[in-house]
């Protein structure tokens, strides 16, 4: 089975670790690491870094150290990205990240999963994979998890802390874990800006 193949896929699989393109994660591992080693002012050379770390990026794709993923090509950056600190992702199958996606420190994004059978999981390591996807405008807060084949909508913001099991829809704020909707995004959340002359 041309597993390379089916990872890019956007269809949900289950695998062996020993048949997985080991040789690709360690290419990621290297530019992993060459990049979350940079000074900050370095900044000309970790842009030519993301381009060569992930499938599809922009000028607008801003990534903070440390970042750990598993093959940097199935992660796919539409516009502004902004990713910051301690942010891994398993990228064992696509990730989709949509334009002006927000993703606050210590975010994981886990395409992969394992067998809950022990003796599959620790002896033969069989696991599975499914694509994750953001659409545009998303906010993840701090220490999120995203699990494997889940669609998050358009706007919406996932509270600190939670666990994403399930789709989420458009123009929502949704938390816990596992994270559920709590409410819609409307008017009310636009926060007022104090200009520098405004009495406080």
């Amino acid at each position: 089975m041309d597993y390379l193949k089916l990872m890019q896929s956007d269809q949900s699989f289950v695998s062996s670790q020993f048949e997985m393109p080991t040789e690709k994660q360690m290419v990621a591992k290297e530019l992993c690491w060459e990049m979350n080693n940079l000074r900050p002012s370095e900044t000309e050379k970790k842009a030519e870094l993301v381009k060569k770390l992930f499938g599809d990026s922009t000028d607008l794709t801003f990534i903070e150290s440390n970042f750990h993923c598993d093959y940097g090509f199935n992660i796919h950056f539409g516009g502004l990205a902004v990713v910051n600190y301690n942010c891994t992702m398993l990228d064992t199958s696509p990730i989709h990240i949509g334009a002006g996606a927000f993703i606050a420190p210590n975010v994981v994004l886990a395409c992969a999963g394992h067998s809950l059978d022990a003796k599959q999981r620790t002896e033969e390591g069989i696991g599975s994979s499914a694509p994750i996807t953001l659409k545009n405008n998303v906010w993840l807060g701090a220490n999120v998890s995203v699990l494997a084949g889940v669609t998050i909508g358009e706007n919406s913001v996932i509270g600190a802390g939670s666990v994403v099991t399930e789709d989420i829809p458009d123009n929502v704020v949704a938390m816990g874990s596992p994270c559920r909707v709590v409410r819609k995004i409307t008017e009310k959340d636009r926060l007022e800006l104090k200009k520098a002359n405004d009495k406080f």
